[in-house]
């Protein structure tokens, strides 16, 4: 009976998720990859961010305004993301189990079921111009309704999280005969991950 009854308590007590969150480590949040693709530019060399508010305000990040695009490849070119959650561990960034991947980010970017959508695109108001430009052409500009973005994972069932973290995000452009660009995008979001629940 107390064999059954400890069993229960374990399987109880493991069922619960926990939640994290990300304290970032660099106030300008996205800093350039340390590890990116060959003929990589970041975040702020891929957008001019001249117009974008940014707040941060304890845990919570305060965006609004837009940004414009300086990516320069061809307006019929496919784009891959690549989103992957990395932990440092003994000296060198280790990947996780959590990533993201779509091969044709411009045809997903307003799926309602995709996270990306959910914490950054239906903040978008230009949507119908971003649809048809995506950010492949030099001067499209993304618009932002004022929104609130906590780098957050909840309900996390598991192994427990603690220490360094970052994400790193990868936009790579493919032409009509799927030979990549010689420029991609990619950035990295970094910080401690600290349990909150």
């Amino acid at each position: 009976m107390l064999r059954t009854l400890l069993l229960l308590i374990v399987i109880v007590a493991s069922s619960r998720g926990a939640d994290y969150e990300l304290l970032l480590e660099d106030p300008d949040i996205f800093a350039p990859c340390t590890e990116g693709p060959p003929g990589s530019i970041g975040f702020r060399e891929a957008f001019n961010l001249d117009n974008l508010e940014i707040n941060q305000d304890a845990d919570i990040i305060h965006l609004s305004e837009d940004i414009t695009a300086n990516w320069d490849v061809e307006s019929n070119d496919r784009i891959s993301a690549r989103f992957t959650v990395m932990h440092y561990n003994r000296g060198s960034w280790e990947p996780t189990l959590f990533s993201l991947a779509t091969p044709d980010f411009c045809a997903a970017m307003f799926d309602e079921n995709q996270s990306w959508f959910k914490y950054w695109t239906k903040y978008i108001s230009n949507r119908e111009e971003v649809q048809e430009k995506c950010f492949k052409t030099r001067g499209t500009v993304l618009m932002h309704k004022p929104f609130d973005l906590q780098l957050r994972l909840t309900d996390i069932r598991g192994a427990t999280f603690q220490g360094r973290y970052k994400i790193v995000s990868t936009f790579e452009a493919f032409d009509e005969k799927d030979v990549p660009r010689r420029t991609s995008i990619c950035f990295e979001i970094r910080g401690e991950v600290e349990k909150i629940k």
